[in-house]
């Protein structure tokens, strides 16, 4: 029995349990129906059944349409469903109807689509997925820069490379070994963790390397963000991610006193001390900032002695590391499952190598080199992805715009 179909066509189907105590007709959908939800099909919630389904229910909520599949091909329609020339007609302009009016039946029925023959859309199909296709190459192939870059960047520190995920989803451990029992990091710890070599630099603590960790204040702030000439209060998300994000920030009332002493500049570096276990101790450079946001309790800022012996883009990229991440999530408390922490103690005491200045700006820039080629790969795939649903409405309504445009233009010359 349906449950919902995603505004992305995704088809989700209800639980033995949530089919109990359903009242109301139902009626059948098989493989290679299209269904539409009849409230939500302007946002895209309609699907074609999949092969893999036998037969599924839909209530009243979701008619269903039998394909001519000698005439028209299942991804033709799912696409032209999508365009934006149906959408006008199917809901009407963006300064008109709402996309959540409920839509008769009878009146998808009577809406006209672009018809080609069965080939053409069928090779119109093709070329859509061929060019998806290459995007999905250009994000793997970011995807295999960062990683390479990573591993390359712990391995030179004295790290061995994860040993790969074994080919069965089960393994077994003595109970000696797990550490930290119902700990949601066990099972991460014990597969990715790396194994450190003779390290060819020094093993330092934290503690040895910058002067202190301080962190902020958390008044009572307005549920939105600071605006322009506004003091605000840094979110946990402005670090949770591994970028700064200034975006993420609570305005301060006009009754509370700015401090600046906690305002957050270019170059220092953020660590958060509390979230969910995997975002404890994220860690952030300040880029650009707006300014006039301050640090909050629950998070810290580095400070770093006056002749410092760790650079600041070295010291974020370090504490990714598989090992140091594995000491982080080791040592966080709490007892809620959504807000862990990690004490100043335990994060002063983390150990790590420590290559000289110079090798730790050699080191951090060549990793920065291969995140922006990897991000021009994935700019790469964003336009293709672009590029194939223009290629697409064009290859479909290339014709009917070019007809409107006739008619309009025969229109103006009558005017005349």
């Amino acid at each position: 029995m349906i449950a919902k179909v995603t505004f992305g066509g995704e088809l989700f189907l209800r639980s033995e349990k949530e089919k109990v105590g359903y009242k109301g007709p139902l009626f059948a959908a098989l493989p290679g129906d299209l269904i539409i939800s009849k409230i939500r099909v302007g946002q895209g919630s309609f699907c074609i059944i999949g092969d893999d389904l036998d037969q599924v229910a839909v209530s009243p909520e979701y008619p269903v349409y039998t394909l001519d599949t000698q005439r028209i091909d299942p991804g033709y329609l799912v696409l032209v469903l999508r365009a934006q020339e149906f959408l006008i007609q199917l809901v009407g302009s963006a300064s008109g109807n709402t996309t959540k009016r409920r839509i008769r039946p009878s009146f998808f029925e009577s809406l006209r689509i672009p018809l080609p023959p069965l080939s053409k859309q069928q090779a119109i199909v093709a070329s859509y997925h061929a060019t998806l296709g290459r995007a999905e190459e250009l994000e793997r192939e970011a995807d295999e820069i960062e990683t390479k870059a990573t591993a390359a960047f712990e391995t030179a520190l004295g790290f061995d490379p994860p040993k790969p995920l074994p080919d069965h989803p089960v393994f077994v451990a003595s109970f000696n070994d797990l550490d930290r029992w119902s700990h949601e990091g066990i099972l991460r710890r014990m597969v990715e963790g790396n194994v450190l070599r003779a390290s060819p630099y020094p093993m330092v603590q934290l503690r040895d390397v910058i002067a202190d960790l301080e962190n902020g204040w958390s008044p009572k702030c307005y549920n939105r963000p600071a605006e322009d000439g506004e003091w605000g209060v840094l979110k946990l998300g402005a670090v949770s991610f591994g970028t700064f994000d200034q975006r993420q920030n609570k305005a301060l009332p006009d009754h509370f006193q700015s401090r600046r002493d906690l305002e957050v500049k270019t170059g220092q570096v953020l660590i958060s001390r509390a979230n969910i276990t995997r975002l404890v101790g994220a860690v952030a450079l300040v880029g650009a900032t707006r300014g006039k946001l301050m640090l909050c309790d629950k998070i810290f800022r580095v400070v770093l002695f006056d002749s410092s012996p760790i650079d600041s883009a070295f010291l974020t990229e370090v504490m990714r590391i598989r090992d140091v991440r594995r000491q982080i999530e080791t040592n966080v408390t709490g007892t809620s499952p959504t807000m862990k922490n990690i004490s100043k103690p335990a994060l002063m005491s983390l150990r790590f190598p420590l290559p000289p200045i110079g090798e730790q700006t050699t080191l951090t820039e060549t990793l920065a080199t291969a995140r922006t080629m990897a991000a021009d790969l994935r700019k790469q795939a964003k336009a293709a992805r672009s590029t194939a649903w223009t290629d697409f409405e064009d290859a479909v309504y290339a014709g009917s715009r070019d007809a409107a445009a006739r008619v309009h233009s025969e229109r103006n010359v009558n005017r005349v």
